[in-house]
């Protein structure tokens, strides 16, 4: 086993933050060359090569890459251990930490957080926007207390809360010929440019796959991983689109005119939190209070 101590790995890390041996330096509180040495000496400890130099840059390899990802696992532990610790010194309830995808936390999650944090003055809270397979990954690894992401989503690690359902929105440019009527169904869209989300997302194939069941074909002008990519080019024009309700909800005074949908497509949501435990009574809280606030959200008017 190599023998490593923990100035070495605050080194690594720092220079894998910062790019630059002086800023590494200026974060540790240490001179530059402390700081080569002490990444030279890991490197000789591991038997690696951490950095190559390109010119006056120091480059992160592969192994240095993957090396950074076990780093960061276990400082996001003890930064917790710490937090813990000052939660108790100064009587607080402690920090809720929270992953979810970008379709919630561009409006209603953030909403639903002000309301609960008014009530928990001692709670303090941590919000991070990831797409649904970086939601499971921080749940998985503990780096959160709760995750919001798309369903179905199965780990073996992660217990899931399905949350309300809430049907799809069709989202049309203004002074779109479509954005006229009330409605709008399959055959509606059929030869209309249209921007359809990424293929790693579950909405592309539940839309897809209902117009592939109506017989029609979109004319397909845009690809994008995010629903507000989705509805920001519909607003610049380029296309109509079929996305989730929060995010069409945020985008309606931004050139966007919003429709229902039919026949309805369900946007499904689940909460994550591991298997192995319960969440704690505030997280508890949370996943219930946000459960109620979507069952009775309606979109602005």
């Amino acid at each position: 086993m190599p023998r490593l101590n923990t100035r070495q790995v605050e080194a690594f890390r720092a220079l894998m933050l910062s790019s630059s041996t002086v800023r590494a330096a200026e974060t540790l509180r240490i001179s530059q060359p402390a700081v080569s040495r002490l990444v030279r000496d890991l490197q000789q400890a591991l038997a690696l090569t951490l950095f190559e130099r390109r010119g006056a840059r120091l480059v992160p390899t592969s192994e240095a890459i993957a090396l950074y990802a076990e780093v960061e696992r276990s400082f996001v532990g003890l930064e917790r251990i710490a937090q813990a610790a000052r939660d108790l010194i100064e009587q607080r309830a402690g920090v809720l930490r929270v992953a979810a995808m970008p379709a919630l936390c561009n409006g209603v999650l953030p909403q639903f957080a002000g309301a609960f944090l008014t009530q928990h003055e001692r709670v303090d809270f941590a919000l991070e926007g990831l797409v649904s397979s970086a939601v499971l990954e921080r749940v998985v690894n503990e780096q959160c207390d709760v995750g919001f992401a798309a369903a179905p989503i199965e780990h073996v690690a992660v217990t899931h809360r399905k949350l309300p359902s809430v049907p799809y929105v069709a989202v049309v440019p203004e002074g779109h010929r479509l954005a006229r009527r009330r409605v709008l169904h399959p055959r509606d869209f059929a030869r209309e440019p249209f921007i359809r989300l990424g293929p790693m997302t579950p909405s592309r194939f539940r839309v897809d796959d209902l117009f592939s069941r109506h017989g029609i074909d979109r004319t397909i002008r845009v690809e994008t991983p995010l629903s507000e990519i989705a509805c920001a080019l519909v607003g610049s024009g380029a296309g109509v689109s079929i996305v989730d309700p929060f995010t069409a909800n945020e985008y309606r005074s931004r050139g966007v005119v919003v429709r229902p949908f039919e026949p309805q497509l369900q946007f499904q949501i689940a909460a994550l939190y591991p298997a192995h435990r319960a969440p704690s009574p505030v997280t508890r809280e949370f996943i219930d209070g946000f459960a109620a606030y979507i069952e009775g959200w309606r979109p602005s008017r």
